[in-house]
C-alpha cells in the first residue's frame, strides 16, 4: 500500500514538473501575495466587511496568473521592482530603529545645503556643525 502511494505520488510530481515546464512559477512577490491573501482572507471572515473578500479572491487569482505565466521576463522585472522597494522598506526601517537607539546620546541633522544626515553627541549646548560632504557649516544646539 504504502509502494503504490509513493508510486501514484511519484507520477503526480512528473505531471506537475512536465506542465510548470516554461512558465514562472512562484517567487518573493508571489510569497507576499500569498499572505496578504490569507490576511484579507481571514480579516474578511472576522470583521464581515465583504471588500475584503473580494480583495483576497482576486489576489489568489492573481497569485496563480503569476505562477502561471509563461511571460517569464515581465514577471521577473515585477518581482525586482518589489524587492527593490521592499529592500528600500526595510533599509528605511533599520535607519530609523538605530536612531531610536541612539536618540539619548545622539542628535541628528541635516544639513541644510546637500540634506546629508549629521549626527552629533547630545548636551554640548550650542555646537557649529560642519557637514562631512560638502563642509557646510551650521549651528544647532545639541
Amino acid at each position: 500500500m504504502k509502494q503504490k502511494f509513493q508510486s501514484m505520488m511519484y507520477r503526480l510530481n512528473t505531471k506537475m514538473q512536465q506542465f510548470m515546464v516554461g512558465r514562472y512559477g512562484a517567487d518573493e512577490l508571489g510569497r507576499f501575495i500569498s499572505v496578504s491573501t490569507l490576511v484579507c482572507l481571514l480579516l474578511s471572515l472576522f470583521t464581515k466587511w465583504g471588500i475584503l473578500y473580494w480583495i483576497g479572491l482576486f489576489l489568489i487569482f492573481y497569485t496563480y496568473f503569476r505562477m502561471f505565466s509563461k511571460n517569464v521576463s515581465k514577471r521577473y522585472q515585477e518581482n525586482q521592482k518589489f524587492l527593490t522597494l521592499r529592500y528600500k522598506v526595510v533599509a528605511k526601517w533599520s535607519l530609523m530603529k538605530k536612531h531610536f537607539s541612539e536618540r539619548k546620546m545622539y542628535r541628528f541633522f541635516k544639513c541644510p545645503q546637500c540634506k546629508q544626515k549629521v549626527r552629533v553627541p547630545k548636551g554640548r549646548g550650542k555646537i557649529c556643525i560642519t557637514c562631512p560632504k560638502c563642509r557646510t557649516e551650521f549651528v544647532k544646539k545639541s
